[in-house]
């Protein structure tokens, strides 16, 4: 009977520990499928003397390639837009690492993204694409998830083949992982095809692309672009830097409206429709993302760590402030989301006029939406 006994508690315990097993498994895979999926963008830039005017687009451009990323949805949900920029062919870099440089990592923090970008110069030197790619592909934190679309685009001048890393090693590897490999020449088409862009985009099953990278676009001024750029100051009184880093980070911001609008009044537009995109987040120092995806309680933060206008709040008077914020916050944006999408469609109509343009943003935008599209991906306007 004892024995009986053993073995009934034994089964039983076997039973429990299988079905906590069982529960743990569907907890982490539930987890997993509500994950945002993700759209990872690597953008390699060439910066050696000759590629003046490829940064100015890319500084000058970034906002609108976040504006069409921002919109993208994989199975009716919202998606995670992250970014990482490579430099690579400047002689002020070190030679030994083949004068290439991780500018950022594969971030959501996109002022980051801006304030790097702006600090870029450019210097004569060796530009080794196939090193680049190869870097890339091995140091960022792509996704292993199936369904993330990872991409790379690369933008230079030189031929493709350069340096001790073949470049069709390079692309293969990276394909391996997942990663499409997109090729821009800023230069000719048949000279880009000559110098072996093409066959890179070929065997990364990306696109070749060429741009004039020193061509001067004229933006197309919109109604609604005053409303908007005063809509984007408005936003930034919204808020709440906390912590040691707080006030620095909520300057940074500040600072990038600044960049922007000093590269054009489009840029600025640009970038205020972009902190009204929900791309545009700042749980690392912002009290009103942090509180809204959950990562601080504000009725139990040190009072130290508080912005100085809600030191000394009471915990119920911290959190009704930062909901009110959070609630001005939201009609703002909604109002710029309005205005954001009367603006495309004047633009669209005043663009058809013109002659097709070949902007950095233009062929990268283009080339995602195809790319996103065929993965099951959908760019709304």
């Amino acid at each position: 009977q004892t024995s009986l006994n053993g073995r009934s508690t034994m089964k039983k315990s076997l039973i429990s520990s299988t079905l906590i097993i069982l529960a743990l498994c569907f907890t982490a895979l539930a987890g997993e499928l509500r994950a945002k999926e993700r759209i990872q963008l690597a953008i390699l830039l060439d910066t050696s003397s000759s590629m003046d005017g490829l940064i100015n687009q890319a500084k000058s451009q970034l906002w609108n390639i976040v504006n069409e990323l921002s919109r993208a949805k994989r199975n009716g949900e919202a998606t995670q837009l992250e970014v990482a920029v490579y430099e690579y062919g400047n002689s002020g870099l070190s030679s030994g690492e083949g004068y290439i440089r991780m500018v950022t990592p594969l971030t959501a923090d996109l002022d980051k993204i801006s304030e790097e970008l702006f600090r870029l110069s450019t210097n004569g030197g060796s530009e080794y694409c196939g090193q680049v790619i190869d870097s890339a592909s091995r140091e960022l934190a792509w996704s292993d998830r199936s369904g993330d679309l990872k991409l790379i685009f690369i933008a230079g001048n030189e031929p493709f083949t350069q340096g001790a890393v073949n470049f069709r090693t390079a692309v293969r590897g990276a394909l391996r992982k997942g990663i499409i490999v997109n090729t821009i020449h800023c230069g000719g088409r048949d000279e880009g095809i000559r110098g072996m862009w093409m066959e890179g985009a070929s065997i990364g099953q990306g696109k070749y692309l060429n741009i004039d990278h020193n061509l001067r676009f004229d933006p197309v001024s919109a109604p609604q672009d005053a409303e908007i750029m005063s809509l984007g100051q408005e936003l930034n009184r919204t808020y709440l830097g906390y912590g040691s880093a707080g006030e620095e980070l909520r300057t940074r911001q500040e600072t990038q409206d600044r960049n922007a609008a000093a590269m054009s009044p489009e840029a600025a537009v640009q970038r205020s429709a972009a902190k009204a995109s929900g791309s545009y987040q700042n749980s690392g120092w912002d009290l009103v993302d942090a509180v809204s995806n959950n990562r601080v309680k504000v009725e139990t933060l040190p009072d130290k760590d508080l912005p100085a206008e809600m030191r000394g709040m009471s915990p119920a008077r911290r959190a009704e402030y930062v909901r009110s914020m959070q609630q001005k916050r939201e009609a703002i944006q909604r109002r710029i989301s309005k205005l954001h999408g009367d603006r495309q469609r004047y633009v669209e109509q005043e663009t058809r006029k013109r002659p097709r343009n070949s902007s950095l943003d233009a062929v990268i935008t283009g080339t995602i939406r195809e790319q996103a599209g065929s993965r099951g991906y959908r760019i709304t306007n």
